[in-house]
């Protein structure tokens, strides 16, 4: 009996120890950001119209914006690092920030990284190709004959060897501004993204055009595991800003027209 209630004891410290562990998990983003005063995102900086920089040198986009207001509403500080694509996620799991806000899809593979907090917007994968290439079918680029590009590392990619498999696909680390360069150069025939971060694109460059929609995903900011207080607190401001307007608002400048490009470009 006094082995038995022994081991019962240190059975008992044991699952104190872990959830006193886990708590303290918990609580360390969000208490980091609340003493340093400091909020620090990721960023895809040349990534419009969900993050850049402005003709006036000022980091913004949907994303950023996003995110700035959610400092100012904490009253802390608002950290912006830069990253392409593919280090993203390799900066949000080593510490060096506190959330990735970006155009990224809460993939099941990456959630067994990280969290995401729910859709803060939808993106919209198209084709797109030079007139030129007169393509009327984004079907008939599934074909050895074809080469596509996309962002390394991306959904756009994915959705690309899952719809177009037979294409020769060429990912780029520069993400849309070097996908859309490869098409404009006839380095590769058509190029895949997401609607809203080509339109700035297919404006400057009339001789581009949307050959076909491929998929239409949600996009959600993301942290660290350990960071459950941190996810509850940005669900909560995604919920307030739905419900008093300003995420429409935002979403009608940055991400459903270019109305932001006669402010920004």
């Amino acid at each position: 009996m006094f082995h038995l209630k022994r081991t019962l004891c240190i059975f008992l410290v044991f699952l104190v120890s872990c959830f006193s562990s886990i708590v303290n998990a918990d609580q360390s983003t969000m208490d980091r950001i609340s003493n340093t005063g400091e909020f620090r995102i990721a960023v895809q900086t040349q990534g419009p119209p969900v993050s850049f920089i402005d003709k006036n040198g000022k980091r913004t986009g949907l994303a950023i914006e996003m995110a700035r207001t959610f400092a100012d509403e904490m009253g802390v500080k608002l950290v912006i690092k830069d990253y392409d694509w593919k280090g993203l996620i390799p900066a949000l799991i080593s510490g060096k920030v506190d959330m990735i806000a970006a155009d990224m899809t809460p993939t099941p593979k990456r959630h067994m990284k990280m969290l995401f907090t729910d859709p803060a917007f939808f993106s919209e994968v198209v084709v797109f190709a030079k007139k030129d290439k007169n393509i009327t079918d984004w079907k008939s680029l599934n074909s050895s004959d074809y080469s596509i590009a996309a962002a390394q590392a991306s959904s756009y990619a994915t959705q690309a060897r899952k719809k177009l498999p037979d294409a020769k696909l060429k990912e780029y680390s520069g993400a849309t501004p070097q996908v859309v360069q490869s098409v404009l150069s006839d380095r590769v025939d058509a190029g895949v993204g997401d609607r809203a971060a080509l339109s700035g694109f297919l404006k400057q460059n009339p001789e581009l055009e949307i050959v076909g929609s491929l998929h239409k995903e949600p996009l959600s900011f993301a942290v660290r595991p350990d960071s459950v207080h941190l996810l509850l607190a940005l669900n909560n401001y995604l919920r307030l800003i739905r419900y008093d307007g300003r995420h429409e608002k935002m979403l009608d400048y940055w991400w459903n027209s270019t109305n932001w490009q006669k402010d920004h470009d």
